[in-house]
């Protein structure tokens, strides 16, 4: 099967960025309509990520991840756990849509983080932002200019002025089908507001969410949820995981966060009634102990090669015959391709709308 994204470690000549772009300008802050232009293809090429502060890693990772990017040349990156809070002073309404930059600190981070976005590859790139009011989550998408969505929103109730809080959400509508790039709540250790009762409200909007689509759906982004055991890497492990020794009163709920029987049995309940395939799964059908895991536990410690698959690309139905290719980017137990980030970046390609599809459930 022909590959568009091609593994960083084989050698290979880069791909050019989009010549139909060449701005060094930094990438635009925000907007709820995209200005019009051109009619052209929409994106075939998607990149989700948890950068685990994006800030961090222009810092530290940013010539690899650059190079990184570079090479793959995807049409539309979504990134999570931005970690940049949002616009406004002390006391006062914050603007989520715009990086913070009213004391020293802050305007040095925003300088420091539009100089590294206006820089090849990512000139070529608008930006929309949803963020936090402190450095905690925070979700970013970039598109490729030739490729302007229709309209961006950044809630569920797809309501283009209300942000969700913590900036879990961007929603991008193109003219065939809608993005979301989402950083899931995790779910937590007990039955807590904050914890389990936050995480079933979220999984219950989620599902009123795709139960009322008007178009196809790619989903995106760090789901906080290995759906499967061959999901993780060790299932006894996550199965048997406490916090203190603090044992939730429901046994569905115990375990790992994000691999609870609770959280999983409400993933597939999503997947199956808002007729939704993991693109990831249905291309590959075994376990991969070595490439099949999109997060990994601290190196050092109890949880050094744990491993969960909890960031996804999940498509309607309707697009699961253009699935080209679904792939994990992170190898091995030490953060072999992860840039810095506890996440590593998955990607996705779809064959164009015209194009006679070549993918069959099974293949």
């Amino acid at each position: 099967m022909k590959r568009f994204f091609k593994p960083v470690e084989k050698d290979g000549p880069s791909k050019k960025p989009c010549s139909s772009s060449s701005s060094s300008s930094p990438a635009a802050a925000d907007g709820v309509n995209a200005e019009a232009s051109p009619a052209k293809a929409e994106p075939l090429k998607f990149l989700t990520w948890n950068a685990n502060s994006l800030l961090l890693r222009v810092k530290n990772n940013w010539a690899e991840f650059s190079k990184f990017i570079q090479t793959l040349d995807p049409d539309v990156i979504a990134i999570q756990e931005v970690r940049m809070p949002a616009a406004g002073s002390k006391g006062a309404p914050k603007n989520p849509s715009e990086l913070k930059d009213d004391t020293n600190t802050s305007r040095e981070e925003k300088k420091m983080l539009l100089k590294a976005l206006s820089a090849p590859p990512f000139g070529n790139y608008r930006v929309w932002w949803s963020l936090s009011e402190s450095k905690y989550g925070g979700t970013a998408l970039f598109v490729k200019k030739e490729f302007q969505p229709k309209k961006v929103s950044f809630s569920l109730d797809r309501t283009g002025s209300k942000h969700e809080p913590d900036g879990r959400v961007i929603l991008a509508e193109f003219e065939t089908f809608l993005l979301l790039n989402t950083y899931v709540p995790n779910n937590g250790w007990k039955e807590e507001e904050n914890s389990f009762q936050r995480r079933r409200k979220w999984d219950k909007r989620v599902l009123d969410f795709v139960l009322n689509m008007d178009k196809p759906l790619i989903w995106c982004g760090d789901l906080n949820v290995s759906h499967q055991e061959i999901d993780v890497s060790h299932p006894d492990f996550f199965s048997n995981a406490k916090l203190n020794g603090y044992v939730p009163p429901n046994n569905e709920d115990c375990g790992q966060p994000g691999f609870t029987l609770a959280e999983r049995r409400r993933f597939s309940n999503i997947l199956s009634m808002g007729k939704l395939v993991d693109a990831y799964r249905f291309l590959h059908k075994e376990q991969d102990m070595e490439s099949g895991f999109s997060w990994s536990g601290n190196p050092i410690g109890k949880y050094r090669g744990k491993r969960m698959r909890i960031d996804y690309f999940i498509v309607s139905e309707q697009l699961k015959g253009r699935v080209l290719a679904c792939d994990i980017h992170g190898r091995g137990i030490e953060l072999e391709g992860f840039y810095g980030s506890d996440h590593c970046p998955v990607t996705l390609e779809l064959s164009s709308e015209t194009s006679e599809s070549i993918v069959t459930d099974g293949a």
